[in-house]
């Protein structure tokens, strides 16, 4: 074992206890009597053109800036920036080389009245994707059925098993959506049995394709076309309204509701919301608050998003929506959300969303404890994970379908890529890992391809499985990786700040200026500003480990309310500091105020 022996929990297994000296993590600094988070702030230098493109927008300098810290290095792409309709898209059969087949394979199969059979996959990608298929292609008269592994028997993709009960069930074309690109052997047994495949997937691209009649992936295209960023339900969106264009004349019809699908997937999938992306889903979010689909009413019903808004917020699917959505598949039947997404029926859909509500929580309550252990399991074995520079945590007691998320917590907690696993009865590992920018967690899984079984993902995020006793070699080959690519001053949250404002910048107009810029999330960042000392007026803890604040600006004398998620830990923050947030609306007994939302601090160097 090398002297950089990788951070390992084996306690519960009884077959190994490595116990290591702690290197300091870095959770919090304490100082005069408060504490702060350990972070990399990057704030963008200020640009000389700022003013004229402020000028010329009708813009404040704070947003002109952010446009500036976006890409938009002249005008003609700011302005394209904030109207994407404005931009000329190439046509998507001139982009996807295999998509003319595929509609012509489609075509023929609903004249002939063959069955088709979609395999999705159990995450809100794979469910969306799936019901939008099941609702368009029985719009378009097809004879359409679907199947889900089980994320907890079978994990993801298709497999031998589902290709051949559907050709046992007299199945003529296969459809995958978000998955299928790596599935080489099912989707070559499913040829040797005579079967017609279609695959529909975005994830990357393994070293030889598999043998399927076509194949719709936009990782197979140019990183410069606007279709690259493509979840798997934006391939099978993409696929349905060219169908229809082609079988119908036009999609009107299955419009709005392949939209709206498209619209819940993409952002519940982090999706990068550039390109068409963009363009599709500022359509989209202005049709989710008078969605069609009962389905989407119950959800908007049950978690509480303000369907009065003319236009929901990314936000408002990634932290409401699409977690209901993602906690059926990974705690329950992914049927359920299915029928949800599928069924016209308003009192079946408020029934599903109800089964959706409940088992989330049961999902929120899961990953609390997990995290709580995972804390709980670093600190009493003394993982050096900041000597490491990875981070890899494996228990027998941990559920599955949790997991990633509580991956994603940790790499927000120490900054760290996260590998986290539990042990199934068949003596394998089953993970999920997340990254940080610096680290590419699919090609640290390709690093491990003799030490692993099956593996996919991206950049940020993975999935992996692999034998017990690989463990040891499989954690010292992440950590050389790790050594390889990420230097240790980056082993720190990293906070993107787009400039410093003063709370007197921070007015309804400035808001009404940011929500120009939506839709914001993954490689479209919500904008984040800073103002140096700041006084804590007061703050207390709120629901969950949350902390409630009242600030000042002294230089303003402006106050405002602030609140930052899961920070307990940083409790009670010192008196004075520089705060990093982004801008909110806070909708409470009819009145409408503005307020921060933390997302960094550190002591203010006044004080």
């Amino acid at each position: 074992m090398n002297d950089r022996a990788p951070s390992l929990s084996f306690a519960a297994s009884g077959e190994h206890k490595i116990t290591r000296r702690l290197i300091p993590n870095g959770r919090t600094v304490e100082r005069g009597g408060g504490k702060v988070p350990q972070q990399r702030w990057q704030i963008f230098p200020t640009d000389g053109n700022v003013e004229e493109f402020a000028e010329t927008l009708h813009l404040s300098p704070l947003i002109a800036k952010v446009l500036m810290n976006r890409g938009m290095k002249n005008l003609a792409a700011a302005r394209v920036y904030l109207e994407p309709e404005t931009r000329q898209m190439p046509h998507p059969e001139t982009e996807f080389p295999d998509l003319t087949q595929s509609i012509s394979l489609l075509e023929e199969a609903i004249a002939r009245g063959d069955k088709i059979a979609i395999c999705g996959d159990y995450d809100a990608d794979g469910m969306t994707s799936t019901a939008l298929l099941v609702r368009a292609l029985n719009h378009l008269g097809a004879k359409v059925e679907y199947a889900i592994p089980s994320r907890m028997k079978e994990g993801y993709g298709i497999n031998r098993r589902i290709v051949e009960e559907f050709h046992r069930d007299g199945v003529q074309l296969i459809l995958t959506v978000d998955n299928g690109i790596a599935a080489y052997d099912p989707i070559a047994r499913a040829v040797e049995l005579g079967l017609k495949v279609i695959i529909t997937d975005h994830h990357e691209l393994p070293p030889k394709l598999p043998p399927a009649t076509a194949i719709l992936n936009p990782k197979l295209l140019a990183e410069s076309s606007p279709y690259f960023g493509l979840a798997g339900v934006g391939v099978a969106y993409l696929l349905a309204i060219t169908l229809a264009q082609k079988k119908l004349g036009g999609a009107k019809p299955i419009y709005p509701v392949c939209l709206e699908l498209f619209t819940l997937g993409t952002i519940a999938d982090l999706a990068p919301l550039t390109g068409v992306n963009r363009r599709w889903l500022k359509r989209g979010l202005s049709r989710l608050p008078q969605s069609k689909i009962p389905g989407i009413q119950a959800l908007i019903q049950v978690s509480g998003v303000n369907d009065r808004q003319k236009s929901l917020k990314p936000e408002d699917i990634g932290f409401r929506l699409g977690p209901r959505i993602n906690a059926i598949g990974r705690l329950a039947d992914p049927q359920i959300a299915i029928e949800l997404l599928t069924t016209d029926d308003p009192g079946i859909a408020l029934e599903q969303a109800m089964k959706c509500e409940q088992i989330n929580r049961r999902r929120q309550e899961l990953c609390q404890q997990i995290t709580e252990e995972a804390i709980a399991l670093i600190q009493r074995e003394q993982i050096p994970l900041y000597r490491d520079r990875i981070l890899v945590l494996v228990q027998p007691d941990w559920h599955h379908g949790v997991i990633g998320i509580v991956a994603s917590r940790l790499v927000e907690r120490y900054g760290v890529p996260v590998f986290i696993g539990t042990n199934e009865d068949d003596g394998k590992i089953r993970g999920s890992a997340r990254g940080i920018p610096e680290f590419h967690v699919f090609e640290a899984l390709q690093f491990c391809d003799d030490l692993l079984g099956k593996y996919g993902g991206h950049q940020a995020a993975g999935g992996f499985s692999l034998p017990s006793a690989n463990l040891p070699e499989f954690s010292n080959r992440l950590s050389d990786f790790a050594h390889q690519c990420l230097q240790p001053e980056w082993l720190k949250p990293l906070i993107k700040i787009d400039g410093m404002a003063d709370f007197s910048e921070l007015t309804f107009k400035l808001y009404e200026e940011i929500d120009r810029l939506h839709p914001c999330g993954i490689a479209n960042d919500l904008p984040v500003f800073w103002t140096p000392n700041v006084r804590i007026l007061e703050q207390k803890i709120v629901g969950k480990g949350h902390i409630k604040l009242t600030l000042v600006q002294e230089k303003t004398q402006s106050i405002l309310k602030a609140i930052a998620w899961r920070w307990q830990d940083y409790y009670p923050l010192p008196m004075y500091v520089d705060l990093a947030y982004t801008l909110r609306q806070n909708h409470w007994n009819g009145q409408t105020t503005l307020e921060l939302e933390l997302v960094g601090a550190r002591r203010s160097s006044i004080s």
